[in-house]
């Protein structure tokens, strides 16, 4: 190898290989995804100053650069290039190699000796995950300012699917270039390959295309409702906006290229529609314009099936077409309510025309002109599960997401298929029970769930299964207004996408998976990720034993560690006693602090609460049950404009809270903050489900009942708007005699819409008399 040809790296201080004879060879390697094999060695590597990364091949040597440039911001390590190094120095080496018959072009080896580390694939895609791999070496468990010891061993390794994917709705909010190219960042270093990039829906049209300037100065904006659609300072309507430019979308193309990762654009058809429905009336399949939708939900308006329609959306694929050079373009095809298409005559005399027998097969006709159109292009189409309602072009492709059963017919037919089952693949459904996440589907998708699915279902024979293409987890924008809540539901539960999407199912363990965990922890704060603290936060809860006394439970989402406490209102340490799942009987008042610690280390801030006679009296709305199963959600008031505010859980079908054996002995009345929110959601066939209580008075009544269908206990009448604060409080008096102890319902009378009243906190006051 003649020295002129190699590209030599040298770190600095912090960073070079030597030679470590008391390695532990049998220490645990806090890798994730977990390799598919991997041999310990004996002895180390010292990363030190001076040792050379050491490369030939152009492709290697952007892999190399990609490694320093890693470690300079994962270990505050500044790469400088030098020259070729000693003749038998320790070196690193990033090895380009012919490539085995029938291997994954991701596929790569990882050799560690006392001298030498080399890293190896046959593929530039194989070669960045093997640098992947030795930056997680090099960067677990270290503290700043010490040498990282790398221990000796061998890795050979390569994916268990070719589909190992996340998918970000920008079009409910809009997320910035440099949000998105983080994302991509921290994709990469788990070994995701995929971005499937959500575009257009009823909410916003982000994708600029020649010809139609009004799907960007119309489509991409909104009018948030309530208080955050008005502008404060001078009253008038505040927009909500945001594109992205062909300028921008290539730079995220040519980001995410670079990091080895296809970017697949969705464009949805024929239903989420309303946001190029208002840019572009003519193309909507009801008369008269619209706005841009600022509701949740599922919406019912739906592109026409006119020629000219047609050619609207070719020229939008047309446009995809050349700025996404990845094989696959989404057209979505979810929750494409019917009910504009069976009351349009237009439309049903076009249905006539194509000769198509009713609306599922004039939506199939969409997805075979879409399909036609992309493959005269060199592209292949992928949908939603839906789009099996009626046939499919051959080399279509189905994402199922209603569950895998969409999968499995997909697979049984012949289609290729990438599992993402709500069920344990929607991130926008909470990780927790926890009153500290953000807005959001309170029902749990906890760490647990996610690592625990299977993409590949005992159901399909051997040659179905290899169809399966992989899987992939999607984060929906609704309630997320800012970036840090996107990074709040992927993170750290895209840690166990990469590790089912990656490592052969035999090896997958999630004890071992928790293990390793907290190293990657803190990869993500030297990254700058917001990750979820929720999982791995303790929560606190107490009952009262009615003798002034109180019983206290500790627990922690994800069971990792050790839990420690105090009760004398100071943080816990190492050395604080251990939880040993026994409540604790304690003595009012008394604050209670604990957290989890894994190897003396506190994994998050400690949880604090205080007990007292009154805290017992107290509730929030998060330590309310709802009165039935309708939809639950985690909402997000309407205002103030700018910074925090309220959020409240709620089912938006059936407002109603419940407070459980609620003590009324003793007790004159019942505070209620209440504040209010408008009722922002759209829900097509569910509409029926929607259910409120009349109202007596001009404004409707605060009702408390002893159960959800039992006897009234008290009303009071509520006032036309909330006080300035977005809050009112509202005092029920109970009735003299009334029961010791309630099932305490709590309702809100008058139509849920345009506004709902929703419940902030509830306090007991005690009869003075």
């Amino acid at each position: 190898m003649k020295l002129r040809h190699l590209l030599l790296l040298a770190l600095l201080p912090l960073a070079t290989f030597t030679a470590h004879a008391d390695a532990r060879a049998d220490a645990p390697m806090s890798l994730i995804p977990a390799p598919a094999s991997l041999t310990p060695g004996e002895g180390t590597f010292e990363l030190r100053a001076d040792t050379p990364l050491v490369a030939t091949d152009p492709r290697a040597v952007r892999v190399a650069r990609q490694f320093a440039g890693y470690l300079q911001r994962g270990r505050h390590v500044a790469p400088r290039f030098d020259g070729a190094g000693a003749d038998g120095a320790p070196a690193v080496e990033f090895r380009i190699a012919p490539m085995e018959a029938g291997a994954s072009p991701e596929a790569y080896s990882l050799d560690v000796s006392p001298r030498r580390i080399v890293v190896s694939a046959g593929d530039e895609r194989g070669l960045f995950y093997g640098a992947v791999t030795l930056w997680q070496l090099a960067t677990s468990g270290l503290d700043e300012g010490t040498p990282a010891r790398i221990p000796a061993l061998h890795i050979d390794d390569t994916p268990r699917f070719a589909w190992r994917g996340l998918m970000l709705d920008s079009a409910r909010h809009f997320q910035s270039v440099d949000e998105i190219k983080q994302l991509l960042d921290a994709m990469a270093r788990h070994k995701l390959n995929t971005f499937h990039w959500h575009l257009t829906d009823d909410q916003g049209w982000r994708l600029p295309i020649p010809g139609y300037p009004e799907l960007t100065a119309t489509g991409a904006c909104r009018i948030p409702a309530g208080g955050g659609g008005i502008d404060p300072d001078t009253g008038k309507p505040a927009p909500y906006c945001g594109f992205y430019t062909r300028e921008q979308v290539r730079g995220i193309v040519r980001y995410a290229d670079e990091r080895h990762i296809t970017v697949v654009p969705e464009i949805d058809i024929p239903g989420h529609a309303q946001a190029a429905v208002a840019s572009y009336p003519r193309l909507g399949s009801v008369d008269g314009p619209t706005p841009v939708s600022n509701e949740w939900g599922v919406h019912k308006y739906l592109f026409n099936a006119d020629e000219d329609t047609f050619a609207f959306l070719e020229d939008v694929m047309a446009e995809v077409v050349e700025l996404f050079p990845g094989r696959y373009v989404h057209i979505g095809g979810d929750e494409a309510v019917k009910d504009q298409w069976k009351a349009s005559p237009r439309v049903q005399a076009r249905m006539r025309e194509l000769g198509v027998a009713d609306e599922a097969q004039l939506q199939g006709y969409f997805v075979e002109r879409m399909a036609r159109f992309l493959a005269a292009h060199g592209k292949r189409v992928i949908g939603w599960d839906e789009i099996l309602e009626d046939d499919l072009p051959a080399d279509a492709t189905v994402m199922s997401w209603r569950g895998i059963e969409g999968g499995i017919e997909a697979a049984g037919k012949g289609h290729d298929v990438v599992m993402t089952p709500v069920s344990h693949l929607y991130f926008d459904y909470q990780q927790t029970g926890s009153p500290d996440e953000p807005p959001g589907r309170p029902k749990l998708i906890p760490l647990r769930k996610t690592y625990g699915f299977e993409p590949v279902p005992d159901a399909l024979t051997p040659a179905q299964a290899r169809h399966i293409l992989g899987l992939q987890a999607n984060v929906w924008t609704e309630h997320m207004r800012s970036f840090e809540r996107v990074e709040h539901a992927f993170f750290p539960r895209i840690a166990a996408v990469a590790e089912t999407g990656w490592t052969p199912r035999a090896n997958k363990d999630y004890a071992d998976f928790l293990a390793r965990l907290p190293a990657q922890l803190d990869r993500y704060r030297s990254m700058g990720i917001d990750y979820a603290r929720t999982p791995f936060d303790v929560r606190i809860e107490g009952s009262a034993d009615g003798d002034g006394a109180i019983h206290v439970a500790l627990s922690q989402p994800v069971g990792l560690g050790t839990i420690r406490y105090t009760v004398d209102g100071t943080p816990p340490t190492q050395d604080s006693p251990s939880w040993d799942d026994a409540p604790l009987s304690l003595r009012l008042p008394v604050e209670v602090q604990a957290a989890a610690f894994v190897d003396g280390r506190v994994l998050g801030a400690p949880a604090s609460r205080r007990f007292d006679a009154a805290s017992l009296l107290r509730r929030e709305d998060e330590e309310l049950a709802m009165c039935s199963q309708g939809l639950m959600l985690r909402l997000e008031d309407d205002g103030p404009f700018d910074g925090p505010r309220a959020i409240y859980n709620v089912d938006i079908f059936n407002p109603c809270w419940l407070w459980s054996d609620a003590p009324l002995d003793g007790i004159g009345a019942v505070d209620v903050v209440a504040g209010r929110i408008p009722y922002y959601f759209q829900l097509a066939g569910d509409e029926p489900n929607r259910r409120f209580q009349p109202a007596r008075s001009a404004h409707g009544e605060l009702e408390l009942r002893d159960g959800c269908e039992g006897g009234l206990l008290a009303s009071v009448p509520l006032p036309a708007e909330p006080d300035a604060n977005g809050f009112v409080t509202l005092r029920a008096p109970l009735p003299a005699r009334h029961p010791a102890s309630a099932d305490l319902c709590i309702v809100f009378t008058g139509d849920t819409r345009p506004t709902m009243w929703v419940v902030d906190r509830v306090a007991l006051r005690p009869d003075r008399h």
